[in-house]
């Protein structure tokens, strides 16, 4: 009973953090990385998918992503599709190559960013407390029922907190990492 418990909190936990990794993507340092580009989504035969599905994106430059679709008449669609993105990107296009320079960050722009990056961060650590606070919920209703002992309760609670630990710890180290990345000149 208690490893279920926190196996289910452990693999909670991991989708916290892998959301806010997905968030942090979206979230532009000044250098050009494909990743960028994960949540634009282009109309291709009736449905949205992502970029990275009508055509390759490459890193031309620093500064500069190059984008060769597959289908010469998806290029319309996506220098559209990347300039309706709320990314602040402008497309340029030659002929069968579109190319996305990203433009410098201002101080003030690396702040909000900043700004961005610690409130998406801290939304993950009240997820994974939350995460910890059903866990423990779950383990005293065990007790409760008389399912466990005291002492069983106290390890799983001990094994649930630990895990809290170390998940609020990735994220706090993966907030460090985007920290520097943005004020990366």
């Amino acid at each position: 009973m208690l490893n279920e418990i926190t196996q289910d909190a452990q693999a909670r936990m991991q989708k916290s953090i892998d959301a806010l990794e997905t968030n942090f993507k979206k979230i532009r340092t000044g250098r050009a990385h494909p990743s960028i580009l994960d949540s634009v989504q282009v109309p291709y035969y009736g449905s949205d998918v992502p970029v990275a599905q009508v055509a390759n994106i490459s890193v031309e430059d620093a500064r500069t992503l190059a984008i060769s679709p597959w289908e010469k008449k998806m290029v319309v669609e996506i220098e559209r599709a990347i300039m309706k993105s709320d990314l602040g990107l402008n497309p340029t296009t030659s002929g069968e190559l579109i190319r996305v320079p990203m433009p410098a960050l201002t101080e003030e722009t690396r702040k909000g960013y900043i700004r961005q990056a610690r409130q998406e961060a801290e939304n993950a650590r009240v997820a994974i407390r939350n995460i910890r606070r059903d866990a423990n919920g779950d383990i005293k209703g065990l007790l409760k029922e008389k399912e466990i002992t005291e002492d069983d309760e106290r390890r799983g609670e001990d094994q649930v907190q630990k895990l809290t630990d170390k998940s609020v710890a990735a994220v706090d180290e993966m907030l460090a990492q985007k920290e520097t990345d943005l004020m990366e000149i």
